[in-house]
């Protein structure tokens, strides 16, 4: 197999459908962009794109175009659907060959069959041992309870899961060049040591793929410009229902926090913070949300927030652009008056 003299690259394993990018993927090659300017000269960014037929050849320049210097390409039928096994054995050979010093991956379905999550690159101290440049894995832990930041000092790759909506996406930029490596893969019977290509053997599809089903997602919170999330102050199921009819008046989306989930008043794909959903959008209204680190962590980055909450040293007002101390039982009917009337 051909090196395309990876060194320390930064690698993005591309999650795809029929020829369509995984958005977290292409989020993930903006933020591989990022770690290998930080990481210096000579540091490029690989992503390894696997699949089958012409959907998928004609995938790799767009990859190059949202950040990628290399794309490893690996077309094969027997790669058509995503299966752990034959998988597993494609990035594995490819890591040991070109050794890249960190690999990123969505925390999808699919990715999470890899790897921890991700954050940024930074440095570390530990028994009097520096080390700089090292990838932070920060995720919950301990039921959400508590923020852990893992390191990897002594061993390479590094690797790491990434929620969707976590990284900012990319803008394509169609000038930028870049080298697609075509990977050899073929299927052999037995077990076969070849340096030169990837062998998968019937071993490898213990299991098959029956049927693939796919559902729409129901809550497109990620998208959505207007999120109005209501958390445990909101009180009950039935208090739920303001949160609910302002977020229709406004022609925005359901949120929530993990609490009024927890809580079973709304279901989990409303769920924002760092165990649910990243969003940004262009107006977030926290209504009866105190604002756990976890839950800002989902949501802070939005364009303008509104926090209503009876406690005037609630932590989401340390991040609202906009706070209302009172009851949001009588403060939402308010709002909705208001925007009705004016409208």
């Amino acid at each position: 197999m051909a090196s395309g003299g990876a060194g320390n690259d930064v690698w993005v394993v591309v999650e795809q459908h029929d020829g369509t990018a995984a958005e977290v993927s292409l989020e993930l090659l903006g933020r591989a962009r990022e770690l290998a300017e930080r990481l210096g000269v000579g540091v490029g960014v690989g992503a390894v794109l696997a699949g089958a037929g012409e959907a998928v050849r004609a995938l790799a320049p767009a990859l190059i175009a949202r950040g990628a210097d290399t794309v490893y390409l690996a077309d094969h039928e027997d790669l058509g659907d995503y299966l752990a096994l034959p998988y597993t054995r494609l990035v594995a050979g490819l890591v040991r060959e070109h050794q890249p010093q960190i690999v990123l991956y969505g925390a999808t379905t699919t990715g999470r069959d890899l790897a921890p999550r991700v954050a940024s690159v930074g440095d570390f101290s530990a028994k009097g041992e520096a080390y700089s440049d090292l990838l932070f894995q920060i995720r919950p832990a301990f039921g959400g309870n508590i923020i852990a930041t893992i390191v990897s000092p002594e061993h390479r790759p590094q690797m790491a899961t990434v929620r969707e909506g976590v990284m900012v996406m990319p803008e394509a930029d169609e000038s930028r060049t870049g080298t697609i490596v075509t990977v050899p893969v073929e299927r052999s019977s037995a077990p076969v040591a070849a340096a030169d290509r990837i062998v998968l053997t019937d071993a490898d599809f213990a299991v098959r793929l029956v049927k693939r089903v796919q559902e729409e997602k129901r809550v497109d919170l990620k998208g959505a410009r207007v999120v109005v999330s209501g958390g445990v102050g909101v009180g009950s199921r039935e208090g739920f229902a303001l949160v609910e009819e302002l977020a229709r008046t406004l022609g925005g989306v359901v949120g929530a926090s993990r609490a009024a989930v927890d809580a079973g008043w709304v279901g989990h794909d409303h769920q924002v913070g760092q165990t649910g959903a990243t969003v940004r959008p262009k107006l977030y209204i926290a209504c009866g949300i105190s604002g756990s680190v976890q839950h800002r962590a989902g949501m802070d980055q939005s364009a303008r927030i509104l926090a209503i909450n009876s406690d005037p040293g609630a932590p989401i007002f340390s991040v609202a652009h906009y706070g209302i101390a009172g009851d949001l039982h009588k403060v939402i009917p308010l709002l909705i008056q208001a925007y009705r009337t004016k409208a």
